[in-house]
């Protein structure tokens, strides 16, 4: 898609704009005062962490008015749909949210989002952030988005009561939860709680990895793999007998309230990331006391990451405010505000750790071992582009209906681009 008239008329005031872009007051001379963000954090936990980030802009920033452009949808799925029609209607936000990895690739493709490489030079970032990070967000040498966090796929979230009273502690492997679930069953509980079509994805890729192990999960991406091989297909059966233990009849309308049986003690489990940690802080939870976590069956050791990160959208109506919104994005500050909060932990790699408490101290600790094996969120953006993710969704559709692994892996196998 070609770029318009004034997409171009707003590069060119990008590209005039004054370089004092960090942290600081806004000069009087800076016509940008205001900046319209774009992101999915509308829901509990997610909006908390925004407003703590947003606070700390507009301490650093006064004068500049953040508009805020939430749209509540789990994973963003409704954001992103209205995101594309703006984008394609030549009505850019200032900055918006995205999946760090191959999620921003066909958005970098259209021309719809600027390099902002010197922003990392300008500030310092490249030596704040782990290398395997850069390299999963540059592409061709350009970097097109800022990291605020980092997230971990894969966790099994419990009520510590209803396990013991149940003498059950959480699966250490998938097989190990099927025979769990008969027992959890026979007390009237929901083995699996799960929520639309996103968390079926989302439990898909955790079995995937559980079953498979990291490197052959890995490969699933990269084409190593061979998704119609015996192992894959051995995972997707594996992956219709979890579904057949849990509510899938009656899902959730989001994470959250599928999260809420868990809590309520009507369900046993719950595979969700860990943002779901300050979800249930949120609720007056305790750590350890009121609910527990564990890494998903079969992947202790294994990080399997997501990343959000903002934008510059090429004709960002005021972008001048955007780079100050991106600055703050990457700053210690700002992220040190926005994790614990969330319920995640830094990108960076020099932020205090004192302010990560629960489980988010051994998160930080986890994410910065080098022991730790890290992996890419297929749900969340990081090892599949737009339209392969997009044909995964479809087949999947298909596939917790029919049970056809076969079937399934095939659509995935040949729609992959």
């Amino acid at each position: 898609m070609g770029v318009s008239r004034r997409g171009l008329l707003a590069a060119g005031l990008a590209a005039l704009a004054l370089p004092g872009c960090g942290d600081g007051e806004q000069t009087r001379t800076d016509p940008d005062r205001k900046v319209e963000v774009f992101s999915w954090w509308a829901g509990p936990g997610e909006k908390e962490g925004l407003e703590a980030l947003v606070a700390d802009f507009s301490r650093n920033n006064p004068g500049v008015e953040f508009g805020n452009a939430a749209v509540a949808g789990g994973a963003g799925t409704v954001a992103k749909s209205i995101l594309a029609t703006r984008l394609q209607n030549d009505d850019p936000p200032d900055s918006y949210q995205a999946h760090a990895g191959l999620e921003l690739a066909a958005d970098i493709e259209a021309g719809y989002v600027e390099d902002v490489r010197d922003l990392y030079q300008e500030q310092g970032w490249l030596d704040k952030l782990p290398t395997g990070l850069v390299q999963a967000i540059t592409v061709d040498g350009a970097i097109y988005c800022v990291p605020v966090n980092i997230h971990r796929s894969n966790l099994m979230w419990y009520n510590p009561k209803i396990l013991a009273g149940m003498q059950l502690t959480p699966p250490v492997s998938w097989a190990d939860f099927l025979s769990q679930a008969d027992v959890i069953a026979g007390r009237g509980l929901t083995p699996l709680s799960i929520g639309p079509a996103w968390t079926q994805k989302h439990l898909l890729e955790n079995v995937l990895l559980g079953q498979l192990g990291a490197q052959t999960y890995a490969e699933l991406w990269t084409g190593g793999t061979n998704w119609e091989g015996p192992a894959v297909l051995a995972a997707l059966r594996l992956y219709t007998g979890v579904l057949a233990r849990s509510d899938l009849a009656a899902p959730a309308w989001d994470w959250q309230p599928a999260l809420d049986k868990v809590v309520a003690g009507t369900a046993a489990y719950n595979v969700m990331g860990d943002w779901a940690d300050a979800y249930l802080r949120t609720k007056g939870l305790t750590f350890t006391e009121g609910y527990g976590v564990v890494a998903s069956p079969g992947s202790d050791r294994v990080y399997n990451f997501l990343s959000d990160s903002f934008t510059l959208p090429r004709g960002a109506p005021h972008p001048g405010a955007a780079r100050k919104w991106l600055v703050e994005c990457g700053s210690v500050g700002g992220q040190d505000a926005f994790n614990p909060q969330k319920g995640s932990v830094p990108a960076r790699t020099d932020t205090d750790r004192s302010k990560y408490t629960g489980y988010l101290a051994a998160a930080v600790a986890e994410w910065a071992d080098d022991g730790t094996r890290v992996v890419g969120s297929l749900t969340h953006g990081v090892v599949a582009n737009t339209a392969w993710s997009a044909a995964i969704d479809t087949a999947l559709a298909a596939f917790v209906q029919d049970r056809d692994a076969a079937k399934f892996a095939r659509a995935v196998a040949v729609s992959r681009t």
